[in-house]
């Protein structure tokens, strides 16, 4: 089962995050969060918000907010052809 187990802040919206296949990616997520239709997630625009994650099996934010790991690989790895088999089964593509 797919989790992260590390991530680190980068800049603006991007965290580098660890997954337990052993690969890391850059996550960016600032369309997301100003463009995505999830209003739970306008709270991290406020870049002070957004750095105050903690990795619990995925990035979360408090008790109430969090992203699947399967969505956070999926962007941190969607122009890697070779995965778009398991992008498509996850419904990402």
């Amino acid at each position: 089962m797919l989790s992260v187990i590390k991530a680190v802040y980068q800049k603006q919206y991007r965290i580098l995050v660890y997954f337990s296949d052993n690969k890391k990616g850059i996550v960016d997520l600032e369309d997301y969060i100003f463009n995505g239709k999830m209003k739970p997630f306008e709270r991290l625009r406020s870049l002070d918000a957004f750095k105050n994650f903690k990795v619990d099996y995925t990035l979360t934010w408090g008790d109430d907010l969090d992203l699947a790991p399967e969505f956070l690989y999926f962007n941190a790895f969607k122009n890697n052809s070779q995965l778009s088999t398991l992008f498509s089964e996850w419904g990402y593509v």
